[in-house]
């Protein structure tokens, strides 16, 4: 090669490098920029951005069931260490956890769960704390006194509102007390609704749903799912197995409820959480 060729040769690698060192430099200056502009954790201190409060409890396969018998199973397809990457194959109850009861858990021709409007999902949160009564009587049920207590100090129920029991029942998730089976081997003792509180809430049309902190809109002991079969079939819905209702206050929170999208499912385990 001639002395000039060798030169030019040198000055184009040269500026190659240059290029190369200036284009990298560049590319991490930007990077370090983007992961600067990412938060490490939820922002909630933003004026005028509300506060989200969980409402749901963590779903596993030891999780306490109605029924009593595993509703969750796990089947590993790819595992990182070989395919690059994690998947499951999950087989699940669609009561199991917390849950959505869509009007077609107890109806012939109810909505499905896939069904419920965005309208229905979003709404103005009532907490109806029957706490105490709980404590002293696992039977205890919400009663239309209870509701009258709520609007004697909180005012009218809102509009297109979920009403929810608080029991406390909640702090006893991941043990037996969940269920609490009676010594007769069969029989559960947690609260719930009684029917006569669901048919008065059924005379204002635009309250959207119950909700309660147990495993079941019915207390424990009902024999017969009265609850269920006296408010899904007027074509609203239920919520069972909320968690952190004595983190939200009794009025003045709304309640967000990421219910499944399953084409005719009469229900399906739902991320819920409380704006307040």
């Amino acid at each position: 090669m001639c002395h000039h060729c060798v030169i030019e040769s040198v000055k184009s690698d040269m500026l190659s490098r240059r290029s190369f060192f200036k284009g990298g430099l560049a590319a991490a200056a930007g990077a370090a920029a983007i992961a600067a502009a990412v938060p490490s954790a939820p922002v909630y201190a933003a004026e005028g951005v509300p506060k989200a409060e969980d409402l749901t409890h963590e779903l596993h396969e030891n999780f306490p069931t109605y029924f009593g018998a595993q509703q969750l199973f796990y089947d590993k397809k790819f595992d990182f260490a070989k395919d690059t990457f994690n998947l499951y194959e999950l087989r699940i109850s669609e009561h199991t956890g917390t849950h959505i009861d869509a009007p077609l858990h107890f109806s012939a021709d109810g909505r499905s769960v896939s069904e419920l409007t965005v309208e229905d999902l979003v709404a103005p949160l009532v907490v109806i704390d029957i706490a105490a009564k709980a404590e002293g009587n696992a039977d205890a049920q919400l009663t239309p006194d209870d509701i009258k207590a709520w609007t004697d100090k909180n005012g009218d129920l809102p509009a297109g509102a979920v009403v929810a029991l608080h029991s406390g029942w909640g702090k006893h998730v991941g043990t037996d007390k969940f269920r609490n089976v009676g010594d007769d081997g069969k029989t559960m003792h947690f609260p719930g609704f009684h029917v006569e509180a669901v048919q008065a809430l059924i005379e204002q049309p635009s309250i959207k749903a119950i909700a309660v902190d147990t495993l079941s809109l019915d207390f424990g002991q009902s024999p017969d799912f009265i609850v269920h079969r006296t408010w899904l079939p007027t074509g609203r819905y239920g919520i069972e197995g909320l968690a952190n209702l004595d983190k939200v206050p009794a009025k003045g929170a709304t309640i967000v409820v990421g219910a499944p999208k399953v084409r005719g499912g009469t229900g399906g385990p739902a991320r819920i959480f409380a704006l307040v």
